[in-house]
C-alpha cells in the first residue's frame, strides 16, 4: 500500500529495548559521590571551666571630668565548674582586675584572706583578688553526680565599683586562674564581649604525683586534702554534733620559728545565723544577747532561755581565760588553755606553743541536721603587744579528722565528727615599720651609734620642731639610759667635744618600744666577747621575752651567753631567752632621784672563741650582727659602725662609766 512504512527489522527493536533498559537502571542507582570527612568532635573542656560573666553596670556620682576615671556600679558573675574526671577540694578562683574594683557585696564564697567589705581589688589584693568558696568548698565530678549542676559547679555573685571608660567599653578582668599550684591555666579569652573564660587542667607534674581517686566517691568523709602547715595553725574540731547543736574544740598551734602572741584575739564570721550558747577554756570579749533575742534566733528558739547564752554577735573576739581559771570546773579543765592569751615559739617552750578552747554552738534552719556541719569564715588573730606580728589567715579547709587518745588511757583513739583547718601565716606590709631597733657600740670607740632617725616610724605630723631624714647624732654611752626626749642636751655636749656636725633641725626620734645595745667588749687573739642589753621603753612589763640573732661569720665560733639561756638553732641564729625567774622585762619606772623614766633592762655577756672562725676581723665588723630579733619581730640595723680610733684612755672610761650607771641602775630597779 502506497504511503505505508515496511516492517522494523529486528535488531532496531532489540537496540531500543536495550536503551530504555539502560536508562531504567540508570535511575535506579545513584551515581557515587566522594564521602564528606566527618566533622572533628569539639573537645570542650575537661577540666576545671572559670568564667567570668560581666553582667551590667550603672553610672554613679561622683560624675569626673575624665571619662575614663568614672566610677559606675557593676554586678558580674563567676563560676568554677567541674567537667574533669577529680573531685576538686576546697576551691579557690583567682581573678586579677584591672579597673580599680571595690568589692562590696560577695555570694557564693568569701574572700580568702578573710578581708572585709569594701574590699579595695588594688590596694588590698595585690595582683589578685581570691575567692573560696563557702558553703560550697568542694566541686564533684559529673560521673560521680549524673552531670548533677548544683553539685559541680559553684557561682559567684559580684557587686562592687569600678572606674572606666563609657560603653560599648565592657571592663573585663585581666586574668582567670585556680589558686591551686596542681593545676594550669591558659590565658582567659574572650567567649564574648562580656564573658571571660579559661579552662585549666592538672600539670604533667600533679597528674603523675596525684593520688589516684575514685571518680565515682561522693562521701564527704574522704578523699581529704593533706594537713598543711604555717606560722600558726587553727584546728577547728566537732566532737560532738547533735540537730541543732554542736560541740566544738579550738585550738591555736605556733610553728613559727621566732613567733609569738601575748593576749592573743581571735575572732571569725558566723555565715549561716550560728550563735555561741557556751565556753570552757576562753570567753567572748563582748557577753551580748541582744542580737539573738531581737533576730532570727529569737523568733525560732522560743523557749531558749537567753540570759544563759554567751554571744550572739556575727563577728564574736574570743580572749583566752587568766592563769588563775584553769582549775575552775565552770570554764576552764581543758587542755592548753587558760595562759592569758601566751603562745610561744616551740623552740622555746613547746607546751606553751598551744592554745585551745571549747563552745556549744547552735544552729539555724536550713541546717538543723546533725551531718550539716559548717565552720564559721574569715578568721583573723593578733596579739595585744605592738611587738607581735601581723597575720593574714585563709579559709577554712576539710581534712582527715583529728585523732585523739582515749582519756581513760586505753590504748584507743577516737575521732572528731568533722575537722577544719585554718593556716595563718606572719605578713609583712610594704608600708610596716619595724617595732625594735639596735644600737652599735665598741670598746675600741668612745661614740654609740644610735638607732635609725624614725627607725620604728614617726608620728604623721611632726612639725618643724624635727627631721624625720636626717641622720641621728652620735650619743656618749651614758645616754643610751635616758628617753629620746631627755637625750638632747648629752647629744648636743658630745656633738660640740667631738666636734660632729648637728643637722637643722635636729633628728626625729626611733619611736620604739624595745631598744637592743650591742657592744664589743673584748677582742683577743684566741677569742672576744661582746655585752647585748636590752632595754623596754614600753608602758608594759615582756614576759617570756626571747631574742635572736644572726652572726654570718662568728657562729661557728660562739661558746655561751652567761646571764642568758642561748642556743645556736641554725642559720647562723644564736636564740636567746631570759633566765628562770629572770624573763620579764620590766616597762620603763620611776626611779628615785630620776627626773625621767627609766627603761626596764636585761643584759648578758657573751663570748667567742677563734677557733673555728680563721680570720675573723671583729673591729672590721666581723663582731656585729647582721640581723636582730626580738619576740619574733626583725629590729631596725643601724647603718654604721663603729671605726677604730686612738683615744685609750678616754674610751676606757666611757666604758667603764656605761657599766657602772647599767649595774647602777638594775641594782635600784631589783631592789625597789
Amino acid at each position: 500500500m502506497a504511503g505505508c512504512a515496511g516492517p522494523v527489522p529486528q535488531a532496531v527493536v532489540f537496540g531500543v529495548l536495550v536503551l530504555f533498559a539502560g536508562l531504567a537502571a540508570a535511575q535506579r542507582t545513584p551515581t557515587p559521590t566522594p564521602a564528606a570527612a566527618a566533622p572533628a568532635p569539639d573537645p570542650g573542656c575537661n577540666g576545671i571551666q572559670l568564667t567570668y560573666n560581666f553582667e551590667s553596670r550603672t553610672k554613679i556620682r561622683p560624675y569626673v571630668a575624665d571619662r575614663n576615671k568614672q566610677p559606675y556600679s557593676f554586678k558580674a558573675n563567676a563560676t568554677v565548674l567541674n567537667s574533669g574526671t577529680r573531685p576538686l577540694k576546697s576551691w579557690a578562683m583567682l581573678v586579677t582586675f584591672g579597673y580599680g574594683e571595690i568589692l562590696v557585696g560577695v555570694d557564693g564564697a568569701v574572700l580568702t584572706g578573710g578581708g572585709e567589705m569594701p574590699y579595695n581589688t588594688t590596694g588590698d589584693a595585690g595582683n589578685a583578688t581570691s575567692f573560696s568558696g563557702y558553703p560550697q568548698t568542694d566541686l564533684l565530678t559529673p560521673i560521680a553526680t549524673a552531670g548533677d549542676i548544683s553539685r559541680i559547679q559553684a557561682s559567684v555573685g559580684i557587686v562592687g565599683t569600678l572606674f572606666a571608660g563609657p560603653e560599648p567599653f565592657v571592663p573585663l578582668p585581666t586574668a582567670l586562674s585556680l589558686d591551686d599550684p596542681a593545676y594550669a591555666c591558659p590565658a582567659a579569652t574572650n567567649v564574648s564581649s562580656g564573658i571571660l573564660s579559661t579552662c585549666c587542667v592538672l600539670t604533667p607534674e600533679a597528674e603523675a604525683n596525684a593520688t589516684v581517686i575514685d571518680v565515682n566517691a561522693t562521701d564527704p568523709t574522704k578523699n581529704f586534702l593533706p594537713r598543711r602547715t604555717g606560722d600558726l595553725v587553727i584546728t577547728y574540731d566537732v566532737l560532738q554534733a547533735y540537730p541543732s547543736s554542736y560541740l566544738a574544740l579550738v585550738t591555736l598551734e605556733n610553728n613559727a620559728k621566732l613567733g609569738r602572741l601575748d593576749n592573743w584575739r581571735l575572732s571569725w564570721e558566723w555565715r549561716r545565723g550560728e550563735f555561741i550558747y557556751s565556753m570552757k577554756g576562753a570567753y567572748p570579749l563582748e557577753k551580748d544577747t541582744s542580737g539573738c533575742i531581737y533576730g532570727p534566733a529569737g523568733q525560732y528558739y522560743k523557749d531558749l532561755d537567753f540570759s544563759q547564752v554567751l554571744n550572739c554577735d556575727k563577728k564574736p573576739v574570743i580572749l583566752d581565760l587568766p592563769l588563775s581559771r584553769y582549775n575552775d570546773t565552770q570554764i576552764g579543765k581543758i587542755d592548753h588553755c587558760c595562759r592569758n592569751g601566751t603562745i610561744l615559739p616551740k623552740s622555746m617552750d613547746e607546751k606553751q606553743s598551744k592554745s585551745a578552747f571549747q563552745m556549744q554552738v547552735f544552729k539555724m534552719p536550713p541546717d538543723l541536721n546533725r551531718t550539716k556541719l559548717f565552720p564559721p569564715a574569715n578568721f583573723k588573730i593578733a596579739g595585744a603587744s605592738s611587738l607581735n606580728p601581723d597575720y593574714t589567715c585563709g579559709q577554712p579547709v576539710p581534712v582527715s579528722p583529728t585523732e585523739f587518745p582515749d582519756p581513760s588511757g586505753l590504748d584507743s583513739t577516737t575521732l572528731a565528727i568533722a575537722t577544719w583547718q585554718v593556716v595563718c601565716n606572719i605578713t609583712t606590709s610594704k608600708a610596716a615599720k619595724p617595732k625594735c631597733c639596735v644600737t652599735f657600740s665598741a670598746y675600741y670607740n668612745d661614740s654609740v651609734i644610735p638607732c635609725n632617725t624614725c627607725a620604728c616610724g614617726c608620728p604623721a605630723k611632726q612639725g618643724p620642731t624635727c627631721s624625720t631624714t636626717a641622720q641621728s647624732m652620735m650619743l656618749p654611752p651614758e645616754a643610751l639610759l635616758v628617753p629620746f626626749d631627755n637625750r638632747t642636751q648629752k647629744a648636743l655636749a658630745w656633738a660640740e667635744l667631738k666636734h660632729y656636725n648637728v643637722p637643722r633641725p635636729k633628728p626625729c626620734g626611733d619611736y620604739c618600744g624595745v631598744s637592743i645595745n650591742w657592744h664589743i667588749s673584748t677582742d683577743y687573739n684566741n677569742g672576744w666577747s661582746a655585752r647585748m642589753t636590752l632595754f623596754n621603753w614600753d608602758n608594759v612589763d615582756l614576759a617570756n621575752w626571747f631574742a635572736a640573732i644572726v652572726m654570718d661569720k662568728a657562729y661557728d665560733g660562739f661558746e655561751k651567753a652567761y646571764s642568758f639561756n642561748s642556743t645556736t638553732v641554725g642559720q647562723n641564729t644564736i636564740f636567746m631567752q631570759g633566765l628562770e625567774g629572770l624573763n620579764y622585762l620590766v616597762k620603763q619606772t620611776n626611779m628615785s632621784g630620776s627626773d625621767y623614766l627609766v627603761p626596764g633592762k636585761q643584759q648578758s655577756v657573751l663570748s667567742f672563741s677563734k677557733k673555728l672562725t680563721p680570720g675573723i676581723n671583729v673591729v672590721a665588723g666581723d663582731g656585729f650582727p647582721s640581723k636582730v630579733f626580738f619576740n619574733g619581730d626583725e629590729c631596725s640595723m643601724p647603718q654604721r659602725i663603729p671605726m677604730s680610733n686612738s683615744g685609750f684612755r678616754t674610751h676606757l672610761s666611757s666604758v667603764l662609766s656605761l657599766v657602772l650607771v647599767l649595774a647602777a641602775s638594775a641594782f635600784v630597779l631589783l631592789h625597789q
